[in-house]
């Protein structure tokens, strides 16, 4: 097999609790060809340390301290510094199984494709399995099926982490700063570029359901940048992929009902409230509702002509949430 240098991105801010099993995780990889930027996005922790005790175990770690800035703005910090031919971004408060780059990588050669993502199982702090989420077969996906699967969140998921990269295909694409859901921002214009994407079923991405994360909060209006990411993809998909933007269009729709049945729930402030109802109104753009089914059209047209009452009622009955 060739054997690429695999630059591994990992933003770090105060996890110390997490970061060394995370890193473990990477330097004792089977596939060694790596090189590991771990960036220190002004962490106010004892992460700082641990990052440059850590370059000095292991000549493959590259350290970069700069301040705060984000998530989006730690990735972007450590792309400049990425010399390999395939790129992967790891969450410093996750963990990866030993053999995840010597498989992925191996698929990628194998299918000659641009993306390979793998299974994911979502876990407790102590490593205790709450789901395996994955596929029922490996599969080779053109990039019209590959749109279609991160459109409808299926066999192709949102999330960066749990996927290969070549670097040529993202290298001048950068992640929004400032902004939550940052993969929903990124993820559609990568997909749109590749060829080839493969998906396995091995799950080689360990995802730690922390209580104190961004997903782990209660509602608040870092709940609209979802939107806002999900208006963005319906655009690029009406210019770049008409015949996949009523599919866009109904998931933004529905992403909208659910984050204003969120919103009334929490009794959130009214700018709130008008904010997504006036979303909505995006929906005349296209024809969502005949890429449904019956029953899901019945639902679709209460929400998009009754917005505030269907959402009370579903709170009522528990209903979508």
């Amino acid at each position: 097999m060739n054997q690429p240098l695999i630059s591994v991105i990992v933003p770090i801010y105060n996890v110390e609790k997490y970061l060394d099993r995370c890193v473990e995780s990477i330097v004792n990889q089977t596939y060694m060809n790596l090189e590991i930027i771990l960036v220190d996005d002004g962490s106010p922790d004892n992460c700082p340390k641990m990052c440059d005790e850590w370059a000095q175990k292991d000549t493959r770690i590259k350290v970069i301290h700069k301040e705060n800035g984000g998530l989006s703005d730690a990735r972007n910090a450590g792309m400049p510094f990425v010399t390999g031919e395939i790129v992967s971004f790891i969450d410093s408060d996750d963990w990866i199984e030993l053999n995840m780059f010597e498989k992925m990588l191996s698929q990628m050669q194998k299918d000659n494709s641009d993306i390979v993502s793998c299974g994911v199982k979502w876990v407790e702090e102590d490593g205790v399995v709450i789901r395996d989420v994955t596929v029922s077969k490996n599969e080779v996906l053109d990039t019209h099926s590959a749109m279609k699967e991160l459109i409808n969140d299926n066999k192709l998921k949102q999330h960066v982490w749990n996927k290969i990269y070549k670097h040529d295909l993202i290298k001048d694409i950068p992640f929004e700063k400032g902004k939550y859901h940052e993969d929903v921002f990124w993820s559609y214009q990568i997909v749109g570029r590749a060829k080839k994407i493969s998906v396995i079923v091995d799950s080689f991405y360990n995802y730690v359901q922390r209580s104190n994360s961004i997903m782990g909060e209660g509602f608040s209006a870092k709940r609209l940048d979802s939107l806002e990411a999900n208006e963005l993809r319906c655009k690029y998909m009406k210019k770049n992929f008409p015949e996949l933007y009523d599919n866009a269009l109904y998931v933004y729709i529905g992403s909208c009902h659910y984050q204003l049945q969120c919103a009334v729930r929490a009794n959130q402030p009214k700018e709130i409230i008008e904010n997504i109802k006036n979303r909505t109104v995006f929906r005349k753009t296209g024809h969502p509702a005949r890429v449904i089914a019956f029953k899901q059209k019945i639902l679709y047209y209460l929400f998009t002509f009754f917005p505030m009452t269907t959402c009370r009622i579903r709170n009522r009955l528990g209903k979508g949430l």
